[in-house]
């Protein structure tokens, strides 16, 4: 391994440690950037390579869910996500007549230690990035470098790069291992697997907005109503006190199935009138739908795409982590949470190497026997039964007409049932997260 320097431990998020060890980091999302911040907590130096020419806010709302707030919180950043975010209070389902079908409350009000944070995703980027540079420095996040692909020695794996912006080849960078968090369109990822079918279209077509709004429910609700077959909506507030008014920045997103789709681009702006259609008689007495659509700024379009899981994503000292190794269906909140949770086991990993003297390529090797499963199993619930199968539940059984009592349809320990077993595939089952530790526990330096 390169470097020779001695580990020191690492329970504390602000010391400058001394590095043992080198990692390339390919792509500056949420997962790369929290995995810059976990490898420096462990003594692990970093340098981070991504394609934009410059960071932006882009993106609409995430969902961090108590798992990764726990990872996050580790870092030192729950206050910073609590300033930007809103601490989600409570899931509400309801059907396109607006009654109500389930509640169940989240994060600390559901008694978990950590919040479930709504945040847009633009701030949580920015947030991650600040971190970076105030502990990392300016020079650790590199701009306009987008990876053409890896090759590794016995000894080191390289990253080759172009420059976007001018076309230029830049000089390939060598570090112990590479790790591709390239997102959905990842370069490494097909490389390693160039044979790889076409990504799976779900049949369901999303557009996604933020708009301006009071706040509805109990001012921190993420509501799931409707169903896909008549139009789905997903609604939750991102960011409090926007205005003079203390209104929020809500975050909604409207599901419809369709046959028609285009290529999967997280900027591609959305026609109102493709969608508007099936949400013009969302009128409630807490929330009127078509009103919020109608004050968002812009839309964005986005088919709802996954791909099936790899056989391997590690080929010797690179390997895939977050999207670039798992890309879901974004109907389970959970799809940021799980780049989280690869960015902690892959540092637990190649901390537990450097600390028994192993060698980075077994460290990667461990790291995917944590989580390839574990992700695999959260893509294929995510294709058939997330939290909102509760609404195709209530759909069917009713033939989509309202309901005299919720009570008659389906029952609230059947209700219960479906989101509790979700949280268990997730990783965030309030007894799980309460009777075990995080992946990585160490004494203070």
């Amino acid at each position: 391994m390169h470097g020779g320097r001695t580990q020191r431990c690492y329970d504390s998020s602000h010391f400058t440690p001394e590095y043992v060890m080198e990692v390339i980091i390919v792509g500056a999302g949420i997962g790369g950037l929290t995995l810059a911040l976990t490898l420096h907590q462990a003594g692990i130096a970093s340098r981070v390579f991504e394609a934009a020419p410059e960071l932006k806010p882009v993106g609409v709302g995430i969902n961090i869910l108590p798992h990764a707030t726990r990872e996050l919180a580790r870092l030192g950043l729950e206050p910073a996500l609590a300033k930007v975010g809103v601490a989600t209070r409570e899931s509400a389902f309801f059907n396109r007549f607006g009654q109500l079908i389930y509640r169940e409350p989240a994060g600390r009000d559901a008694g978990y230690e950590w919040p479930q944070f709504s945040i847009h995703r633009g701030d949580l980027q920015q947030l991650l990035v600040d971190a970076v540079v105030l502990r990392m420095g300016a020079g650790a996040i590199h701009t306009d470098w987008r990876c053409t692909g890896v090759d590794q020695t016995e000894r080191s794996a390289s990253a080759h790069f172009i420059r976007p912006t001018t076309g230029e080849t830049l000089p390939p960078q060598t570090a112990d291992v590479v790790i591709a968090c390239d997102g959905l369109h990842s370069t490494v990822r097909k490389q390693f697997h160039p044979g790889e079918g076409e990504p799976l279209y779900s049949g369901v077509n999303m557009w996604r907005g933020v708009s301006v709004w009071p706040t509805f429910l109990s001012g921190a609700s993420m509501v799931r109503a409707g169903w896909l077959a008549t139009g789905k909506m997903v609604i939750y507030p991102i960011r409090n006190g926007v205005d003079p008014a203390d209104r929020q920045l809500v975050n909604w997103v409207a599901e419809i199935e369709t046959p028609r789709h285009h290529q999967r681009d997280w900027n591609r702006r959305g026609r109102l009138e493709d969608f508007i259609y099936a949400f013009e008689d969302w009128r409630f007495d807490w929330l009127d739908v078509p009103a919020l659509i109608r004050a968002a700024d812009s839309i964005l379009e986005f088919p709802m795409i996954d791909q099936d899981p790899l056989p391997w994503w590690t080929r010797g000292r690179a390997t895939l982590l977050g999207d670039a190794a798992h890309p879901m269906v974004p109907r389970g909140s959970n799809g940021a949470g799980q780049a989280i949770l690869d960015a902690r086991a892959l540092t637990d990993a190649l901390a537990d190497a450097l600390s028994s003297h192993r060698d980075a390529a077994r460290a990667l090797q461990d790291y995917e026997a944590r989580r390839r499963e574990a992700t695999a199993a959260v893509v294929r619930t995510n294709r058939a039964n997330p939290p909102d199968a509760i609404l195709r539940e209530v759909f069917e059984r009713t033939g989509d007409k309202p309901f005299a009592r919720i009570e008659d349809v389906i029952g609230d320990d059947e209700l219960k049932a479906i989101s509790e077993r979700y949280k268990r595939v997730a990783g965030y089952d309030r007894a799980a997260l309460a009777g075990s530790p995080p992946a990585s526990t160490r004494s203070p330096a």
